[in-house]
């Protein structure tokens, strides 16, 4: 059985869950998005944050999906989906799902990717019943928050102290979408 699953609405994107195959791609995607990120003076990933050991936990606790350029083309991004979040959201009851590291490759995606992404994970949610997507970033972050709000999302409020379980409690936004 493929594990890609076809999304023609989706730009010729194919989605596929990641597997044990996939840690270097998802490891040098997050580092080459932090090197993005400083080179703008973004300060939120740092390269070499998350390796192949967050991502193997990932796997083993959620999901994550990958997005190449049709079925075995190049790599043009990733996400986490989570089905709860309690270190930035708090104890909820089970209507969302919760997207982590929206990654997209600089080489190889075409504009409007971190849109489709987005979008297949907010389908992949509402497909078993959820009716919220919720997502995060960092408070200091106006770009990223503006680039969510222009998405559909809507800020929801803060936490102040998120423990991320890199040892060092920082501040996010709080964001979500009506599914």
């Amino acid at each position: 059985m493929s594990r890609a699953v076809k999304c023609p609405v989706m730009n010729g994107l194919t989605f596929r869950r990641a597997d044990e195959h996939d840690l270097t791609e998802l490891t040098r995607l997050r580092d080459d998005a932090a090197r993005w990120q400083i080179g703008r003076g973004i300060d939120q990933w740092k390269p070499g944050q998350l390796g192949e050991d967050h991502f193997r936990a990932r796997l083993e606790d959620g999901e994550v999906w990958i997005a190449t350029h049709g079925p075995g083309g190049p790599v043009t991004g990733a996400w986490e989906l989570w089905w709860e979040d309690p270190a930035a959201w708090g104890p909820r009851p089970a209507v969302a799902g919760y997207v982590h590291r929206l990654m997209t490759d600089r080489r190889t995606a075409p504009p409007g990717t971190g849109r489709h992404l987005l979008t297949e994970a907010e389908r992949r949610i509402a497909a078993t019943g959820r009716t919220l997507c919720r997502l995060d970033c960092l408070s200091s972050n106006a770009r990223l928050r503006d680039y969510y709000e222009a998405a559909g999302y809507t800020v929801v409020g803060e936490q102040r102290a998120k423990d991320g379980g890199l040892g060092n409690p920082y501040a996010v936004t709080l964001l979500e979408k009506r599914l």
